[in-house]
């Protein structure tokens, strides 16, 4: 009987910690979202890294209808995580929409991180998908193909099939994984 309370109180500390620093994490990432001009510079240093690292995304990005740039998003857990972060859709070089990148998951996990990810929009399905959707799943939907440095060799203006392709870059901090899959992206009005 002890054992089994003491095993009780040991999961509700650690509930009470996950939900603690979720608490603290998040909002602040909120309440310190950045200004569209912000975004938008962040943005092109975002792309001007992918590009300069993996050259072979500019040829997704001049076959592409869209682009999304997330440059800066955090994601933290103790237990229960999430991650935030704000980005910009661009079409043709000019910026045409602000979007949220969330995403809350539970299991063994401890850590915090920050990594960026460009998202290319290769078809009308895919961004028609994401215009009216109230928000875009990853992993739902139209198909993502995360590149890798196999993938990304083989990458082609006749080999583009899916319709989208992402990159994830910077990553910084300490975490078991990484992934965007089941990352919920969103509108925001700038």
């Amino acid at each position: 009987m002890t054992h089994t309370l003491s095993t009780r109180r040991t999961f509700h500390h650690l509930l009470l910690a996950s939900a603690a620093a979720l608490t603290l994490g998040l909002p602040a990432a909120n309440a310190q979202a950045a200004s569209a001009e912000n975004i938008d510079a962040d943005a092109m240093q975002t792309l001007a890294t992918l590009y300069k690292t993996h050259p072979e995304a500019e040829t997704l990005s001049k076959n592409a209808r869209a682009v999304l740039v997330f440059p800066k998003i955090i994601k933290a857990g103790l237990v229960f995580g999430g991650s935030y972060g704000e980005g910009v859709m661009m079409q043709s070089g000019k910026a045409t929409g602000y979007y949220s990148s969330m995403s809350a998951s539970w299991g063994w996990q401890a850590g915090a991180e920050s990594y960026s990810y460009v998202v290319f929009l290769m078809n009308e399905k895919s961004l028609d998908y994401l215009e009216k959707t109230k928000g875009w799943e990853i992993g739902v939907g139209p198909s993502v193909v995360a590149m890798n440095e196999g993938l990304a060799k083989n990458v082609s203006s006749t080999t583009i099939k899916d319709d989208a392709y992402a990159y994830i870059l910077d990553q910084q901090g300490l975490m078991a994984s990484l992934s965007i899959e089941g990352t919920k992206i969103s509108r925001v009005n700038k």
